[in-house]
């Protein structure tokens, strides 16, 4: 989170718990990636607090670079494959199947791939600037526009392709939630935007829900 060691913990917590009731919900093994996506950020919220301990305290500096690392995984490496493979396992149309697995699955493939070989080949750096965390990625502009728009769009297209209505709900609010890190937030857009990501990943559980009682 992008605010306080206190706050990503706390948020943490919450969506790990989410999480694992968004699991207990599953009734299929298709089910279970995207039932996973809360955890998962509950998981990343709890690293960045150790990025804000590192950097605050100096008995935790020591953890900064892994603690750095392995939120960059999580924002950069994991979610663009995660996203579009999870929503593929969970979507029952064969033809917005047959987009995400083909087509949108492999984009994010690509994307992680890359991003994998940036993450642990080249120099990142965390600092706190103003009351945010911001990461230092040079190597963010050999990735390119096109490489932005692409990791954008396999986050933002799967939910809204979705045969599943209340999954056009999430893929908006996280389109939105961009748009406004973009304008508000542009130094710290990674650390902000995932904040905001993870917040509405709680709308997991929900889409779960809702599942339960349209199947009845």
């Amino acid at each position: 989170m992008c605010f306080s060691a206190s706050a990503s913990f706390a948020a943490g917590a919450v969506l790990t718990s989410v999480g694992a009731a968004s699991l207990h919900k599953t009734k299929k093994p298709s089910e279970i990636p995207f039932a996973s996506i809360p955890l998962f950020f509950g998981l990343q919220q709890i690293t960045e607090g150790f990025v804000w301990l590192s950097l605050t305290n100096p008995d935790y500096a020591f953890m900064e670079g892994i603690s750095a690392h392995a939120f960059i995984f999580f924002a950069q490496v994991l979610w663009p494959f995660w996203v579009p493979f999870s929503i593929y396992k969970f979507e029952k149309q064969e033809g917005i199947k047959n987009i995400l697995g083909k087509v949108l699955v492999g984009i994010g493939v690509l994307i992680a791939t890359v991003l994998a070989y940036f993450l642990f080949t080249q120099h990142i750096e965390a600092e706190i600037l103003g009351h945010h965390v911001s990461y230092d990625q040079a190597y963010l502009q050999q990735f390119g526009v096109i490489g932005g728009i692409l990791y954008l769009a396999v986050i933002v297209i799967p939910p809204l392709i979705s045969s599943n209505r209340k999954m056009w709900i999430l893929g908006g609010a996280i389109f939105l939630a961009y748009i406004f890190t973009e304008i508000f937030y542009s130094q710290y857009v990674v650390s902000v935007w995932c904040f905001f990501a993870a917040i509405l990943s709680a709308m997991v559980l929900w889409i779960f829900f809702a599942k339960r009682k349209d199947s009845k």
